[in-house]
């Protein structure tokens, strides 16, 4: 993790630079009494922090809320409930409005040719963002080269083209050129490099890693490939419908899992390795309905370890290590779960 030196720093590093509590994204459908039909909980009070200088991985099935929670801290879709606090200062109060905040976080989507215009060219799409926000065509255009230089895109060669002339890897280097051209400092990779073939994918988290170290930024990486997170992440926040299932640093959670869904996520990375053959499948079923889940814990019909406190009571998101939480109720101690660690001894 990189120590923080920007300017811009108000809190010092012991701030987090990103903090989000009970974020709550409910999708309603039409229908029913009053055209009310019943609610998908896509992201169900969502709570975790972004230290400054480090990335945090997402990881999760598909549908598990790990893109809308991206969006939701980008204001692309409003939140229904929940705040968010960056560097101290709340998301829509008098001292952050929107602008102010999008110019210091920016994303950078999984889809590199839906996300550009194909009407702009490549020097454009990057130059676009500072001339919206005040700077002259000849300094934004500028910039946009520097940039473009930055991520291995010649502008005399690149520059004039347009999104459907370079290929996918060098459309999502313009994408991640676009989002530092305000110069942030937070970058959301929603499944940045997961379109990519693999050599390329290797060179787009090389350039990743290091323009974090040159720019000293800070990265919320989502990914459903668990090897990259690993290559990519301090921390690593792991979902399972719409909640944070585990939370804590990379090497432990990857190592030692404490939460039955992660330890599952992990056993089922495929292997080379003819020894390693898996014979049962780590996990079995379908995720729950998010229009109807499970009352308590929303994992336990999947659950192996499953018992009756399981279905009876939700399990809050408790630290089970140092800086390390599981939303399980058979790893917090006192939970009332057959296979809890007991409680310390009274002195």
């Amino acid at each position: 993790m990189s120590e923080t030196l920007d300017p811009r720093d108000r809190g010092g590093p012991a701030q987090p630079l990103l903090s989000v509590r009970g974020l709550v994204k409910h999708f309603g459908s039409k229908g029913g009494l009053f055209g009310k039909g019943p609610v998908v909980r896509a992201v169900d009070g969502v709570d975790f922090d972004i230290l400054k200088g480090e990335t945090l991985g997402v990881v999760g099935e598909s549908g598990c809320g790990k893109s809308t929670t991206a969006r939701l801290l980008m204001q692309i879709i409003a939140p229904d409930q929940g705040d968010v606090v960056f560097d101290g200062e709340l998301l829509g109060s008098r001292a952050l409005d929107l602008k102010s905040y999008r110019r210091q976080v920016q994303m950078v989507f999984q889809d590199s040719y839906a996300s550009l215009n194909p009407r702009l060219t490549v020097e454009e799409t990057v130059a676009f963002g500072p001339q919206s926000h005040g700077l002259s065509r000849r300094a934004a255009l500028g910039r946009a080269h520097d940039l473009l230089r930055r991520v291995g895109l010649e502008p005399r060669r690149f520059g004039a083209r347009y999104p459907h002339e370079v290929s996918g890897g060098q459309r999502q280097r313009v994408n991640i050129a676009r989002a530092l051209a305000l110069e942030p400092r937070l970058l959301i990779l929603d499944e940045a490099v997961s379109a990519l073939d693999k050599s390329v994918e290797a060179q787009v988290l090389n350039l990743l890693t290091d323009l974090k170290r040159e720019f000293g930024l800070t990265y919320m990486f989502i990914s459903h490939d668990l090897n990259v997170v690993r290559f990519m992440s301090d921390r690593v926040m792991v979902m399972y419908l719409g909640k944070v299932a585990e939370l804590g640093p990379a090497d432990a959670i990857l190592a030692s899992p404490r939460h039955p869904y992660t330890a599952a996520l992990l056993a089922s990375q495929p292997s080379t390795d003819p020894g390693a053959r898996i014979e049962e499948a780590p996990l079995t079923g379908d995720p729950p309905n998010p229009i109807n889940p499970p009352p308590g814990c929303c994992f336990h019909t999947r659950c192996r370890f499953a018992a009756a406190i399981c279905g009876a009571r939700e399990p809050g998101l408790d630290e089970v290590a140092p800086g390390h939480a599981a939303a399980c109720h058979r790893a917090v101690a006192g939970s009332g779960h057959p296979e809890a660690p007991a409680l310390p001894m009274a002195a």
